[in-house]
């Protein structure tokens, strides 16, 4: 049984994990200040959308996900006559419709599959499976990193099902805001009020960094500093601390939104890698997507891992 894995374009992988893995990319387009640009996970067009200084104005920013139609086609067209099943992950639905889209796309694809696997050469039946990430961009790079994981593993399809959609439950996540006026902006233009004025303008004028942990989506802060760096670094030993306790995945994901050198610049990042070398875990580092940039910000970082329940200082 051939397995495939698709994505949207909120997930944040590095480039050459995703092309290694053939793992299949929802684009997600952002219109903003005349600007129109298309995430596909393009390294060069990530590149130059932060050349640009377009994620300035990114709070200003109109996401449209993949259609219900557009992700029928995709499937017909391309995973279909490639794959004997298939998952698509979605970012959590809420805080997108591409997971709604998904499931609507879902009924077309099963009516009508059977006529493009015959055209194809391919026999038997295709099926695929829908699963909400519940978390945001890193979260779920980790989810797609440990669902090719699985699938090397060979595992028949309804086990495999089964730990995906459980695996959802064990994603933590640190979310580093470099503006919290930027979030408080983005949010207000989707209807969200939940970042405070005061919050967003204090944060702001005093340039403070809050450090926001969390199972999925949901979470809290546990640190505030005005050093960007020794947010970083906290995060950092964070996730060498859950390294060491045992994880349930062999994977590591940070997501940055900034530069290429200035991620290697970040205090704390020789010695997370050490850690993970040291116990047999692969860290995926990557420069944020389009999608992601525009959601958090300029500047921002993200780190995903996998663990049994925990607190932030255990």
């Amino acid at each position: 049984m051939r397995v495939g894995l698709v994505v949207d374009s909120a997930c944040d992988l590095p480039h050459s994990f995703i092309k290694e893995n053939d793992i299949y990319i929802l684009p997600i387009t952002a219109r903003f200040d005349g600007h129109t640009v298309v995430d596909d996970h393009d390294p060069e067009k990530t590149r130059s959308f932060f050349e640009s200084g377009l994620l300035d104005k990114g709070h200003l920013a109109e996401t449209e996900a993949y259609s219900a139609d557009q992700i029928r086609r995709l499937f017909l067209d391309e995973i279909v006559t490639q794959y004997d099943f298939a998952f698509l992950e979605t970012v959590t639905r809420s805080r997108s419709l591409i997971y709604q889209n998904a499931w609507e796309a879902m009924t077309g694809v099963m009516a009508e599959y059977r006529q493009q696997r015959k055209m194809a050469g391919r026999e038997g039946p295709f099926s695929m499976r829908v699963v909400d990430s519940g978390t945001l961009f890193a979260g779920q790079g980790l989810l797609a990193a440990h669902t090719i994981h699985l699938i090397k593993q060979g595992i028949p399809k309804n086990e495999l099902r089964q730990r995906v959609e459980s695996f959802v439950n064990d994603i933590h996540l640190c979310v580093l805001p470099r503006d919290i006026y930027y979030i408080r902006q983005r949010a207000r233009r989707r209807g969200d009020n939940s970042v405070s004025g005061v919050v967003a303008f204090l944060g702001k004028a005093l340039n403070i960094t809050p450090l926001i942990w969390g199972r999925g989506h949901i979470g809290g802060p546990v640190m505030k500093s005005r050093n960007f760096e020794a947010v970083v670094e906290r995060t950092f030993d964070y996730a060498c601390r859950r390294i060491k306790a045992g994880l349930l995945s062999p994977y590591v994901c940070v997501s940055c939104g900034f530069p290429e050198e200035q991620i290697e610049a970040l205090p704390g990042l020789d010695k997370l890698r050490d850690t993970c070398e040291r116990h047999g875990v692969e860290l995926l580092i990557t420069q944020m997507g389009i999608t992601s940039s525009v959601y958090l910000g300029p500047g921002g970082l993200m780190l995903a891992l996998a663990a049994p329940p925990h607190e932030f200082d255990d």
